[in-house]
């Protein structure tokens, strides 16, 4: 199973979420938040308040457990690094 973030485009945490993913050679899949059609938009803020309880980002999620913000000890234990 594949890591999914949520993130925005202009979201400093989230852009460093990307990078540190990528640096570590996670294949995981994305959205931009901000950057989706409007219904989606709501999609996915709606599934990141449900699973989090809040509506802030990054949020990473893997299966039923997620990580939300850049917390690399967080990320490694989510992720199994």
């Amino acid at each position: 199973m594949k890591p999914f973030l949520y993130a925005l485009s202009t979201c400093y945490h989230c852009k460093r979420t990307k990078r540190w993913l990528a640096d570590n050679n996670v294949d995981y899949d994305y959205a931009d938040v901000d950057l989706a059609p409007e219904e989606e938009k709501k999609r996915l803020v709606a599934e990141v308040k449900a699973l989090t309880g809040t509506s802030q980002f990054p949020v990473v999620r893997l299966g039923d457990k997620y990580v939300v913000g850049f917390h690399e000890e967080r990320l490694k234990e989510l992720l199994g690094i």
